[in-house]
């Protein structure tokens, strides 16, 4: 099988989650999507009938992570070369799977690969960054001086480069990402020890480790919602702040030397001057 997905639901909006379903059964690559549904009924069951499809009902709701894996490791089982990790809220046209395929089939190096993401008005969302550091992931949110907060995401969400050019970037949105099967078998799945936010982080910066490439791809351009729940809910702030706590622990507070090697050399292959 060349291509296999997965969506993770949770009571999500049926129209939302119908485009996103659409978008990826639109391709003509021999395909099967999973869903994921960690939702305490299974009233999505009906959400799209295709033989394509296989829905999984999971109300443990083990997290984000954690329902992806059930799904990656049924793919490697089908032989999957490709597995998309994709958000409910993400939608995009007919060629855009098979461009992809075709760019990682050249590029053996590469683990991981993310489009260009666009709001659906049209405007760009910054989701190319650098490995965080505790201050990107908990006090740039509470750091009140905007002036500070936006110099340090022209930085930190490489603004700098204008989100034109293929570029390796360690730390890829989690809304979509285009994975090779054969680096997750030899990285590992996703952290199960993260509920939500930031196990795509753990996962670019483990496929950077072993040597493979996580890169932005702008040929191709998906669209996001992007609704920032952990932004509108104390619940999902919390769980966010959570995930960091337990990110950081695992990686390193203030002295991580790894990190600090891992975006110097990022931005020395952009050009980057201060």
């Amino acid at each position: 099988m060349q291509l296999t997905g997965s969506i993770v639901l949770y009571k999500n909006d049926r129209n939302v989650l119908s485009e996103a379903i659409q978008s990826f059964l639109r391709s003509e690559l021999d395909c099967k999507l999973f869903l994921i549904d960690n939702s305490p009924t299974n009233e999505l069951e009906d959400i799209y009938q295709d033989c394509r499809i296989v829905y999984i009902h999971n109300p443990s709701n083990p997290g984000f992570g954690a329902a992806h894996n059930i799904a990656i490791k049924l793919a490697i089982e089908m032989s999957s070369l490709y597995h998309l990790v994709l958000n409910p809220d993400v939608y995009f046209s007919s060629g855009v799977l098979e461009e992809l395929v075709d760019y990682m089939e050249g590029n053996t190096e590469v683990g991981n690969v993310m489009p260009k993401v666009l709001y659906p008005n049209g405007e760009i969302q910054f989701l190319c960054k650098l490995l965080p550091t505790p201050y990107d992931w908990i006090g740039r949110r509470f750091n009140p001086i905007k002036k500070l907060v936006d110099k340090r995401n022209e930085l930190f969400e490489l603004k700098f480069t204008n989100y034109n050019k293929v570029m390796e970037v360690p730390y890829l949105s989690g809304c979509f990402m285009f994975l090779r099967l054969s680096t997750v078998q030899e990285v590992g799945f996703f952290d199960d020890g993260i509920f939500m936010y930031g196990e795509e982080a753990d996962l670019c910066r483990r496929i950077i480790d072993k040597g493979y490439k996580t890169i932005f791809y702008p040929n191709v351009i998906i669209y996001h919602h992007f609704e920032k729940g952990s932004h509108k809910s104390w619940r999902l702030s919390k769980i966010g702040i959570q995930s960091a706590i337990y990110y950081f622990n695992k990686w390193g507070w203030f002295f991580d030397q790894r990190r600090k090697v891992i975006n110097n050399s990022i931005l020395k292959k952009l050009a980057y001057k201060e």
